[in-house]
């Protein structure tokens, strides 16, 4: 039986550790390559990679793989992963390969891949690769060993990429902006982006050394955006994390936007320009009052799995385009075949200067429901489907909270924890129902 290395977000673990190892990327680029040479004589791939030192060892072991299977390779250098998807696009090349750990810590890294649609690859690819791992390697001869290039101005391309996604109309001129950029792989992107849109740029977490990507900066760690946009008085703060897919945003007045209230501005700003939105993806985690919200303008929400991976797949079955996760991975497919933090933000801004109204104001009727997490660990061979206490707590919550809230439990994949979600316009009846159902959970 073959091994499993993927996960949910490509390949990921600690640098050094199996399969995060220079050994291991090189028998993965080899058997990727194989697997592309079933449909094409040469194939062509672009690798690119965030700020993380372990980059330039991943991408030499990779390079060889590719070169031994008879791949070509281009070479981007740190750029974000919708970047790379861009280009796999634009440049009609067969396979996209991004090295991040996304908002991980530096000492985290990961490889993740994108077809030549832009888009991530199913299930079934990343079996046969997998399959593919475990046979012997089948070298090519020196002839036809593939060549690697660096790809000239990969920066520049998916600059002018960004700016295309909104109107030439679109100036942010007279708007002070503040962009974090994780110390990751849009530090030499997005200043510039916002900046030749006409925009006043300060920077903060653009300064990558190769240790400190995330480390207290970024979409997953707020607070110095909101530190540096009351600093420089800026009109609003944006914050990326390490490969650029996720956005979180900030105004002026120190109120921090998260996924689910830029999905809501996304939908609203197109009912404006279309009239009509057939749908919008969020996730089992998407805050019940943007439903609700949604609602009121007629849009239907529909909850996916969490994962963008998974807000993508509900997205492409029914023909819909705007979707998106609280923590702040968005998608926009009449934009961008994959999440896009830059693009996102530009949308939200779009909005803003449209409507001529603050982000606050465009939001003035959603007021997230305060949620409460409960994490109970559960005891080895308990089965928490089965827990009759647990099950009575849960049909009373329900009762108790109405159409003013939504319970949610369900088992973490990676520990053997039980998540105990309670969402409520109450949030003090939302703690109480919760602690009831964990302590409930607690007690099988």
């Amino acid at each position: 039986m073959s091994r499993t290395y993927f996960g949910t977000d490509g390949i990921r673990g600690t640098v050094g550790k199996d399969p995060i190892t220079p050994d291991f990327m090189l028998r993965l680029g080899h058997a990727v390559g194989r697997v592309l040479r079933r449909d094409a004589a040469r194939p062509t791939v672009v690798i690119g990679k965030d700020t993380r030192i372990s980059g330039y060892m991943l991408e030499s072991s990779l390079e060889a793989g590719f070169a031994s299977a008879g791949v070509d390779v281009l070479l981007s250098g740190p750029l974000p992963t919708p970047g790379v998807a861009y280009l796999t696009r634009a440049l009609r090349l067969d396979l996209g390969v991004v090295i991040s750990a996304s908002h991980n810590p530096f000492a985290d890294n990961g490889v993740k891949f994108f077809s030549a649609r832009g888009e991530k690859l199913p299930d079934e690819w990343e079996n046969e690769v997998e399959a593919m791992l475990e046979q012997a390697p089948q070298w090519v001869d020196s002839a036809g060993l593939g060549r690697a290039r660096r790809l000239a101005d990969a920066r520049g391309r998916y600059i002018e990429f960004c700016k295309s996604t909104v109107p030439h109309s679109l100036s942010l001129r007279g708007m002070k902006l503040v962009i974090d950029a994780a110390h990751g792989a849009a530090y030499h992107v997005a200043p510039d982006v916002f900046h030749e849109l006409g925009a006043s740029v300060v920077t903060i977490g653009c300064s990558p050394d190769g240790l400190n990507i995330n480390e207290g900066v970024g979409a997953t760690a707020p607070q110095a955006l909101l530190n540096a946009v009351a600093e420089h008085r800026a009109d609003y703060g944006i914050a990326l994390d390490g490969d650029a897919d996720r956005l979180q945003m900030v105004d002026a007045q120190g109120r921090l936007f998260n996924g689910d209230e830029l999905l809501y501005v996304m939908a609203a700003d197109r009912i404006a320009q279309r009239g009509a939105v057939p749908g919008v993806v969020g996730t089992l985690m998407t805050n019940m009052a943007v439903e609700q919200a949604l609602a009121r303008i007629g849009i239907s929400l529909v909850r996916a799995r969490v994962g963008d991976r998974y807000v993508l797949e509900e997205l492409s079955s029914r023909g819909w385009q705007l979707g998106g996760e609280s923590s702040g991975h968005l998608l926009a497919l009449d934009r961008h075949t994959t999440g896009d933090g830059i693009v996102s933000a530009l949308q939200i801004l779009q909005a803003v200067r449209r409507n001529g109204r603050t982000l606050a104001h465009l939001l003035e009727d959603v007021t997230l429901f305060p949620q409460t997490l409960i994490n109970v660990r559960l005891r080895e061979g308990s089965d928490w489907k089965r827990n009759a206490a647990l099950d009575d707590a849960r049909q009373t919550a329900e009762r108790e909270l109405g159409t003013g809230g939504r319970v949610l439990i369900r088992a973490s994949g990676t520990e053997p924890v039980l998540r105990v979600m309670v969402e409520a316009r109450d949030g003090a009846l939302g703690r109480r129902c919760a602690e009831r159902m964990a302590n409930a959970a607690a007690g099988d």
